[in-house]
């Protein structure tokens, strides 16, 4: 990877000069989503599993919100990981 550009965009004035993000809301949200999301993804998996011919909602409708529930999950535990690590880094 080449050098980074560590110029800084120029100040418009109206902006605050340290400007605090809601990190620590965004970790606990994904802390707290990623489990409900993976126990959907379990759930409906389930029901897709044990669902009969005929049934509705059919399982190609169950495994495919199965599929959405579990890449949520996988996006809220990256999210949370990236977070725990930024906040890590910010700290010490």
């Amino acid at each position: 990877m080449g050098p980074r550009n560590t110029r800084r965009r120029a100040r418009a004035g109206t902006e605050p000069i340290r400007a605090k993000s809601a990190l620590g809301l965004r970790l606990l949200l994904s802390l707290v989503y990623a489990p409900l999301f993976l126990a959907g993804a379990g759930l409906l998996s389930w029901w897709a599993a044990v669902s009969e011919p005929g049934d509705s909602p059919g399982r190609t409708v169950l495994v495919v919100l199965a599929a959405i529930c579990l890449a949520l999950a996988l996006l809220a535990t990256a999210d949370a990981t990236r977070l725990a690590r930024r906040r890590h880094r910010t700290t010490t």
